[in-house]
């Protein structure tokens, strides 16, 4: 792990903190900031205008496809800046981070040239389909099918957990191509427009109040033949590189959501007279360990990413169970923490969201006023589940960085 970034890198960090210095307002991020509500809407109105004009949307990919052709040293200069600064990038994590460079890596000429520059302009919204309800941690289990009819495919199946599906113009979809394959083998990756008939979305409504979460339906949906990524059956492939992007790009930058979150704990053991006792205290300053080896393992993380090294895979994992896990337990310290009051809804009934700090507002459910840090909590019970189990990741540590066996599979009845 080298700490020290190379001079190229810090001339370009030297030149995204001037353009931040001069374009984002010092206090928009504060839940007490002065702007007012109008001048913060107007503010995000032109956000996205701004970035554009910069470059910085998108800037990692080649310059003959809308990016400036960053290296992957100025990438994570250009996210630590923006997490610095608290400054919001493009909301299209989907579009921007997951299916255009997997379209980059892997797509047809033609693909790139139709959908990338409607992903850099913001014409088309996405959202992510591989989870299953039986086919979650075992992806490949997946049941969706695709058949192949004249020049369309024809889709039947339902996906689960898709955050955003109710705003998305196309979904990058798994669906079985090969029933007759083995189950690695016979999955394909689609490019699937999802406002026609035989595609329906249901919220799932969260007890935090939000519902960017949605079950998708598949009855006789249809998408080109051509809108396969990486060739029939090679699914598992591609998917895998969407997957990795989704777990590499905050490699540096993670951390600080979590650190700025935990200040906020801190401060509130502080004014209710917790961080006095002892036990807090020891658990307070575990998590601020956690951090701080969330931070070094991100620095770890991008030096085998540069090195090509294989291990990027199971420190991803590594990682990713670790972030979810002290998440979960960090929540429960808060209200612990709070005591009776946790039991108590504390949120302002008044306001249809609230600033969970280091994520942003949040939105809450009609006539139960949770607040940011009660969201905060409810939202923790799932990551340990999304993308990738804490179960799974240890299995993929086990085999992958131990070399211990595979875990043995259930006895065939």
């Amino acid at each position: 792990m080298d700490l020290t970034y190379p001079p190229e890198a810090e001339a370009f960090r030297a030149e995204v903190r001037s353009w931040l210095e001069a374009n984002l307002p010092a206090d928009w991020s504060d839940k007490e900031s002065s702007m007012t509500p109008e001048e913060r809407e107007q503010f995000n109105a032109q956000w996205t205008k701004k970035l554009s004009e910069g470059g910085w949307i998108c800037a990692s990919w080649p310059t003959e496809y809308g990016g400036r052709g960053l290296s992957i040293m100025e990438s994570v200069v250009l996210s630590e800046e923006f997490a610095r600064a608290n400054a919001p990038m493009r909301a299209d994590f989907f579009g921007d981070t997951l299916v255009g460079p997997t379209i980059l890596q892997w797509g047809t000429e033609e693909q790139k040239r139709f959908f990338l520059p409607k992903i850099l302009s913001g014409e088309i919204a996405w959202c992510q389909g591989f989870s299953e309800p039986d086919a979650g941690s075992d992806l490949a289990s997946l049941k969706t099918r695709a058949e192949l009819d004249g020049d369309e495919w024809v889709i039947n199946g339902q996906k689960v957990w898709t955050t955003q599906a109710q705003y998305a113009d196309y979904i990058f979809l798994l669906a079985r191509t090969d029933p007759e394959a083995e189950k690695h083998s016979g999955i394909s990756y689609l490019l699937v427009p999802m406002r026609q008939e035989g595609i329906e979305v249901r919220p799932i409504a969260q007890i935090d109040g939000s519902a960017e979460f949605n079950e998708v339906f598949f009855n006789n949906a249809r998408c080109p033949k051509e809108n396969v990524v990486g060739g029939v059956n090679n699914g598992w492939k591609v998917a895998m590189t969407t997957l990795g992007f989704e777990r590499g790009t905050s490699a540096t930058t993670g951390y600080r959501r979590f650190q700025r979150e935990l200040e906020a704990i801190i401060e509130t053991a502080r004014a209710n007279g917790k961080a006095d006792d002892p036990l807090i205290r020891q658990r307070l300053a575990l998590a601020w360990s956690k951090v701080k080896i969330m931070q070094i393992n991100g620095l770890r993380t991008l030096t085998s990413a540069i090195n090509n090294d294989h291990s990027a895979t199971a420190l991803g994992a590594t990682n990713k169970m670790f972030w979810s896990e002290y998440h979960r337990d960090t929540m429960e310290l808060y209200i612990d923490i709070l005591g009776m009051e946790g039991q108590i809804l504390t949120g302002d009934e008044k306001q249809e969201s609230d600033f969970v700090p280091g994520v942003g507002a949040r939105k809450r459910r009609p006539g139960y006023p949770v607040s940011a840090m009660q969201s905060s909590f409810f939202f923790s019970r799932s990551e340990t589940i999304w993308g990738g189990t804490a179960q799974i990741q240890r299995n993929i540590v086990a085999e992958r960085v131990l070399g211990l066996p595979k875990e043995p599979k259930p006895a065939a009845r």
